[in-house]
């Protein structure tokens, strides 16, 4: 027997789960607006070379004569990054400049019929600074990763519920801070706080909501969990059509944040850590609250802490006084686990945020794409979730890492000139690439156990933030063929689906809560959890012994 026992006698799957997943999973709207943001206020108008001797009078001027000034490409449009020479002050007149170009010298002009503001605009991020606004993204995502790598571990020891909280709030502050920032640099700075409180709020909301949930529910709220960067990817779309000036649109997006800092005080901590922390009179007094809303206060009370720790014995007489990071590869099966898990979440990241990121190189309206890549996600996110509880996690992780492979492999060989076939590839791929995040969150959740789950939910996470960091870089190879960035990240996904055949299968199984049950389940041993002979049965009607298997396996 163990805590999902506990969780059966006080209601299971009941009002309480439902209520707790619903607060925890609201915030979760405004996660995707946040990795996606930049899409929208990094958007690169279309530009040209600012010229005081136009600019700045009234002279009515159209693209034929700016041809005398600036050069044109062959679609006979003004080049964005070059002027004639000595173009800049030269007096209006219908004859030819000289055909010696140079950098833009004074400024650019940039269209702002779509955009008014954003911080390409702001900062002159564009010729030799464009790649300064890839250089942004990546710096956010390295936020996201050094908060998975450092939360991961602090949520483990001080609780969920304390990190979430803090979470909350830096994103809050970071979040509207960014959008009265005056400079490039304090920008970077403080979005990179944005993404540290991402990986806090992120890690603990999964956690939170699985460790109450028993196993019969649990696909449902990875499901739930997966759809919430869905309606947030669609949010920001909207947000973005309707708030055109990045600095509003920032602050659109993170101030909703001070209000869940207030909300989650009354989220409770996990039981289930609780107990393995040894704070069994709080886990009673919380379990005893989920009971009567619930409608089983009855059962709830006859809870007691003495029931609490005998329910959990063998869990509580393996774990050590502390784990750390190493514990993920100290033994054979974790390794395995770790490693596996390592390449599945890097390349997943890495291909999901390589296409995202890139939406104005497809050539239609930024907005509707937006609108499209997360609308993409519900049916292919539904898809995911029957076929983890159909043909389980393994295969739906595999086959969905392996097809978004060859969907993004064809899409670098099909011409820039067929651009609907492109975008239809690309949806097809950015939608098994969220089933595959949809699967990666819950497959993780049951594969580590409880007494370093955070860490080790932590650590792969890191893995996919540094694929989600390098992805905007590889997007600079476009720059020498646009065959390049799509190729790489086909092939890294096709890699990683690979890698996930050789995981365990965690279908309808009960969580495991220590490392011995881990390995124990690898050589295919069923693991009995001990209760002693004094133990008090949590109903009456409850039999006092279970076969093995029973204990082990929990089905639906």
């Amino acid at each position: 027997m163990g805590f999902n026992d506990l969780l059966q006698t006080v209601g299971g799957l009941g009002w309480f789960q439902v209520l707790n997943t619903a607060m925890l999973l609201l915030p979760m709207f405004f996660m995707a607006s946040h990795n996606f943001l930049q899409n929208f206020t990094a958007a690169i108008p279309t530009h040209r070379c600012r010229l005081p001797a136009l600019d700045d009078t009234t002279i009515i001027y159209n693209q034929s004569n700016l041809a005398a000034f600036i050069p044109v490409d062959g679609n006979q449009n003004s080049k964005s990054c070059l002027q004639y020479q000595n173009s800049a002050h030269a007096i209006w007149t219908n004859g030819t400049s000289n055909n010696s170009t140079e950098p833009c010298k004074y400024g650019w002009v940039y269209d702002k019929s779509v955009f008014s503001s954003t911080i390409v605009t702001e900062w002159d991020l564009v010729c030799n600074q464009r790649k300064m606004r890839q250089v942004a993204q990546s710096i956010y995502m390295a936020g996201v990763l050094v908060g998975a790598f450092v939360l991961g571990s602090l949520s483990d020891r001080f609780g969920r519920k304390a990190i979430l909280i803090g979470s909350y709030l830096m994103m809050a502050v970071s979040g509207t801070c960014v959008a009265f920032l005056p400079s490039f640099v304090t920008y970077c700075t403080f979005r990179c706080l944005c993404g540290i409180a991402f990986s806090g709020i992120t890690l603990n909301t999964i956690s939170l909501t699985l460790e109450w949930m028993p196993p019969n529910g649990r696909t449902v709220v990875g499901t739930f969990f997966a759809y919430s960067f869905t309606l947030g990817q669609l949010l920001l779309a909207g947000f973005a059509y309707g708030i055109r000036d990045w600095r509003w649109l920032q602050f659109s997006v993170s101030a909703p944040y001070y209000f869940f800092f207030l909300t989650s005080w009354w989220v409770p901590e996990s039981a289930r850590w609780l107990i393995v922390n040894g704070r069994s009179h709080q886990a009673l007094s919380d379990l005893r609250k989920v009971a009567r809303i619930n409608g089983k206060k009855e059962e709830g009370e006859k809870l007691s802490e003495k029931m609490l720790i005998s329910h959990m014995q063998s869990e509580l007489s393996s774990i050590k006084h502390s784990h750390t990071p190493l514990d993920l590869f100290r033994t054979p099966e974790m390794r395995r686990i770790t490693v596996c898990l390592m390449v599945v979440w890097f390349s997943t990241s890495f291909a999901f945020y390589g296409l995202g990121m890139d939406l104005q190189n497809f050539g239609i309206s930024i907005f509707l794409l937006q609108f499209v890549f997360g609308a993409i996600d519900i049916p292919a996110k539904l898809a995911g979730a029957i076929l983890m509880s159909y043909l389980g996690r393994r295969v739906t992780q595999s086959a969905s890492l392996i097809l978004a492979g060859v969907a993004l492999l064809c899409n670098a060989f099909i011409p820039q000139e067929l651009k609907m076939v492109r975008i239809v590839m690309a949806v097809l791929g950015k939608g098994c690439l969220a089933s595959s995040f949809c699967c990666a969150y819950l497959y993780s959740s049951e594969l580590f156990p409880t007494v370093i789950r955070q860490s080790g939910m932590g650590f792969v996470v890191m893995k996919a933030r540094m694929g989600s960091m390098v992805a905007p870089l590889v997007l600079m190879l476009s720059e020498i063929s646009p065959v390049f960035a799509p190729a790489i990240y086909g092939v890294a996904a096709i890699i990683s689906g690979t890698a996930a055949v050789f995981l365990r299968e965690t279908c309808n199984q009960q969580l495991p809560d220590t490392i011995e049950e881990v390995e124990a389940r690898a050589k295919g041993k069923d693991v009995q959890r001990i209760i002693p002979k004094e133990e008090v049965p949590l109903t009456q009607n409850q039999p006092q012994a279970q076969s093995p298997k029973r204990l082990l396996v929990d089905t639906v």
